[in-house]
């Protein structure tokens, strides 16, 4: 870091040139490896060309530490531990966890390197022992249990003494900092700190801790909260937590002793004794918080987005400090990228503080979660690396759980690399797409179906957005000839599903769309916040804080969701089941009771909402049924159409609708709940008559429908396993066209936004495609009929009493799942029970298309049938 003031200049000037750059296409890109095989298209439509080099594996990486000396650099992820050897910059052993998985951050190791600690998501201390070659041996586990002595601690971020004896280890759903006696393995105390404690580092003199409270401060009487972990946590008018603070904790006396306001979810500490300076990434707020550690106060905050004007969606969660302190290194997740900071010295006395300035950025895979700065090198953890595209043993179909995490080492880079580098972060990163977004409109510009600039006029008054469950594309579409598509994966074909199938076939049928998110917690927050957090990113090791679906806060984005956007700008909007846990009224109606009531026209059947998010309850159809198997998606529909009738009477129609229906995610082969062909020819029965309704409705001609899948985990896709199925309706939508262009939950959100006239919410919708190749500009309005299906939709999976062989294996297999809840099935079980019910009992169930996911570390087998041709060997 040598000359530093010329090399500053040049990276400012190549900067405002980058800023120029032209704006390349967004058709005919598709997930997975550039055509000219130097980097990956994510799901976001980001390019990911890490610098440095790259190791890729199936994990998730989100912590790193390297050992003393720096021969050794360990990994934290999802499963377990991952030792590098850092010459020869290849992987030297994978040690998996052994018990559960792995939390958002914490790892440390000993001052002697001998030992390694992690924090697992479930209640322990994992401390493995370090052998004379460098490899791993777990030793012992030190229990950290939950609050009350009972669950799940989630612990995260650890600091050891200098002399070994202790390790201070953040609880987070404790809301405590543990101290724990590593000479007796034992934890001897919990200090009461702020809310969800994420990281913690010791003073030099050891007597103090510094903890950042994730969760921010305790809420005082009379503020409004709402529960995160079972804990309430300060929030503002619209959910979203507002809170983030760093305590400092006296040791001695064991009390948390002051606390600072920083920025949303701070997260990585590091601090450098030669100030007393703390830097604090603040992973909602896009900011790094200094504090004073003397004084405990703050003293900047830098912002470390690639463009100011930018709204929310870098995501800064961690922090690297150059050996002299002169230079910050801060990973910023949403940009897949190291923002370098020049670091501004403390003043002395009598002068005025200077600023902290960012100088450039560094291009990494996709999510940075972790970095470590040694000499002139860089370790960085890239939690989702290059997305869902492990290919071991096999690259002939995907799921969007064979996670092929990233760690690189780069070098610091000098002057000019700088430079070279941060323009290729602004392209790759979509920085220019993102900056067009807030185009102004243009006078005396007609409708158009999207318009091209943010406030000009759309054709469309109203947008209905339909949200499903858990399909890929080849599982559905997989039959329809003219796509890009493999048969052999389609089980939900136009048989089962012949108003997707006619739908796509009338309109537009996308070949080329992806959810950017894997799971229904990540699922619904891309869905409809366009974004999500470092928890929702950092959590595959065990979602025990919470597996959000609207019912916790700290989970939110801080740019909040799709409705806090349209009810902002004056619009109306009305949800119908989004984000709501539904019970039948009675309780013990069951899913044939509730469709013969409908069916019969009785009406006696009633359902009670439960819906987190104060404002989406207040906006939400109090009758329409969100989230439970046991409730038909017809059901759903009749509900929803009734109301249409209602406000065609009155003739008002909310600008936003957002219906869901969940059903496609089955109940496998639970017995007495609907066959998997039953549930997706209901959903699919539900969807014809909505869009039906709709298209002979008053709305029509100024109405356009949107349908998604909150995620593809339940399948598999040739292309890759974020693949999935979306669907544009309306009277301007193109009639018989195949549209190959890149499209993500993101563009759908961001058209909608244009459409009705409201602007990117983060980011992350503002840099996504508009959907503009799937509209003409004549409309046709002719209705559409829904087709009847041709499954029974009140059909049911036999009784356990008579089944035998495999069939009474997945019958048993599905009773152990939870559907009680969004997602808290195991996948893997539940994709072999869709296959071999689709495909036959004895049919090869395809496990190298699941790549990562139930192979390599922490592998265990699911299942243990005949012909069932997988190769793992331990029944789980």
């Amino acid at each position: 870091m040598q000359n530093r003031g010329s090399w500053w200049s040049v990276a400012v000037v190549l900067v405002f040139v980058a800023a120029r750059t032209t704006v390349a296409g967004d058709e005919a890109e598709r997930v997975g490896p550039t055509p000219d095989g130097r980097g990956w298209v994510a799901p976001t439509k980001q390019v990911l060309r890490p610098a440095g080099q790259a190791i890729e594996y199936g994990g998730r990486p989100v912590d790193l530490v390297l050992a003393p000396g720096g021969r050794r650099l360990y990994a934290k992820d999802h499963r377990g531990l991952v030792a590098i050897d850092r010459e020869g910059w290849k992987i030297v052993q994978e040690l998996a966890f052994p018990k559960g998985g792995g939390s958002m951050h914490g790892i440390a190791i000993s001052v002697d390197g001998t030992r390694v600690f992690a924090t697992t998501a479930q209640d322990s201390l994992d401390e493995a022992t370090v052998g004379a070659d460098g490899s791993l041996t777990w030793s012992r586990r030190i229990a950290l249990p939950g609050p009350g002595g009972k669950g799940a601690s989630h612990a995260c971020g650890i600091a050891l003494s200098a002399d070994g004896a202790t390790a201070y280890v953040c609880l987070s759903r404790n809301n405590t900092l543990g101290v724990v006696d590593l000479a007796e393995g034992k934890l001897v105390k919990e200090i009461p700190v702020g809310v969800a404690p994420f990281d913690v580092t010791l003073s030099t003199d050891g007597a103090s801790a510094f903890v950042s409270n994730w969760g921010g401060r305790r809420p005082r009487e009379g503020e409004k909260t709402a529960p995160s972990s079972e804990t309430p946590v300060l929030i503002d008018e619209r959910g979203v937590g507002k809170s983030g603070t760093v305590g400092k904790v006296d040791l001695a006396t064991g009390k948390q002793v002051a606390e600072v306001a920083t920025g949303l979810h701070p997260a990585d500490l590091v601090s450098h004794a030669g100030s007393g300076r703390l830097y604090v990434a603040n992973a909602n707020s896009d900011t790094v918080t200094v504090i004073d550690t003397a004084g405990m106060t703050v003293v900047e905050t830098i912002l470390v987005r690639p463009e100011p004007s930018l709204p929310f969606g870098s995501a800064s969660n961690a922090l690297a400090l150059s050996a002299d302190g002169r230079a910050l290194f801060v990973a910023n997740g949403g940009n897949n990228a190291l923002a370098v900071v020049d670091l501004a010295p403390a003043p002395k006395e009598g002068e005025a503080p200077s600023a902290s300035k960012v100088r450039g950025f560094i291009p990494t895979a996709w999510y940075p979660g972790a970095v470590v700065a040694d000499g002139g090198e860089l370790f960085v953890a890239n939690v989702k690396g290059f997305g869902s595209r492990n290919e071991s043993p096999s690259p002939k179909g995907r799921s969007v759980k064979a996670y092929l995490g990233v760690v690189s080492k780069v070098p610091v880079p000098g002057i000019e690399e700088l430079a070279v580098q941060t323009r290729q972060v602004r392209t790759d990163a979509r920085i220019p797409h993102m900056l067009r977004a807030w185009e102004k409109a243009h006078a005396d510009v007609g409708p158009v179906p999207v318009p091209k600039r943010l406030g000009e006029p759309s054709v469309f008054e109203h947008v209905v957005y339909v949200i499903k469950e858990n399909r890929t594309y080849d599982q559905v579409f997989g039959d329809i000839p003219g796509g890009e598509r493999d048969p052999a994966l389609c089980i939900y074909g136009r048989e089962i599903t012949p108003n997707h199938h006619a739908l796509a076939e009338r309109y537009v049928l996308l070949d080329n769309f992806y959810c950017n998110g894997v799971i229904s917690a990540d699922g619904h927050s891309w869905a409809t916040e366009g974004n999500v957090t470092d928890h929702l990113e950092k959590s595959f090791g065990g979602f025990t804080r919470s597996y959000t679906y609207g019912d916790d806060p700290l989970t939110y984005s801080s740019t909040g969701f799709l409705w806090d956007n349209v009810l902002l700008h004056g619009l109306s909007f009305r949800n119908y089941g989004e984000m709501d846990y539904a019970t039948p009224v009675p309780k013990t109606a069951t899913y044939t009771e509730i469709l013969k009531d409908y069916e019969d026209g009785e009406g006696t059947i009633g359902f009670e909402a439960s819906i987190g998010i104060e404002t989406l309850r207040r906006y939400s159809a109090s009758g329409y049924p969100g989230w439970n198997m046991g409730i038909p998606d017809v059901v759903r529909a009749g509900i929803f159409l009734k109301e249409l009738r209602q406000a065609e009477a009155k003739g008002e129609w909310p600008n936003l609708t957002i219906v869901h229906l969940p059903n496609d995610h089955t109940s496998g082969t639970s017995p007495d709940m609907p066959t998997p062909n039953a549930y997706m020819a209901d959903n699919d029965l539900a969807l014809g008559r909505i869009v039906e309704g709709l298209s002979r409705s008053k709305f029509w001609s100024k109405t356009c429908i949107f349908v998604i899948e909150d995620d593809p985990q339940d399948g598999f896709d040739h292309i890759d396993g974020h693949r999935s199925i979306s669907l544009v309706i309306s009277p301007y939508t193109k009639r018989g066209a195949v549209v190959h262009d890149f499209y993500n939950q993101t563009s759908v959100l961001h058209t909608m936004e244009r459409i009705l006239g409201c602007p990117p919410m983060n980011q992350m919708d503002a840099m996504s495609p508009l959907m503009s190749a799937c509209f003409q500009e004549t409309p046709d309005l002719s209705p559409y009929e829904a087709i009847p299906v041709n499954v029974p939709i009140g059909q049911l999976n036999p009784k356990l009493s008579g089944l035998e062989g495999p069939e009474l294996h997945w019958a048993q297999l599905s009773l152990k799942q939870d559907f009680r809840l969004p997602d808290r099935v195991q996948d893997d079980a539940m994709n072999r029970i869709l296959w071999h019910r689709a495909k036959g009992l004895d049919a090869r169930y395809p496990a190298e298309l699941a790549g990562a996911h139930g192979k390599g570390l922490a592998a265990r087998r699911l299942i243990g049938v005949k012909g069932d041709d997988d190769d793992d060997d331990d029944d789980d």
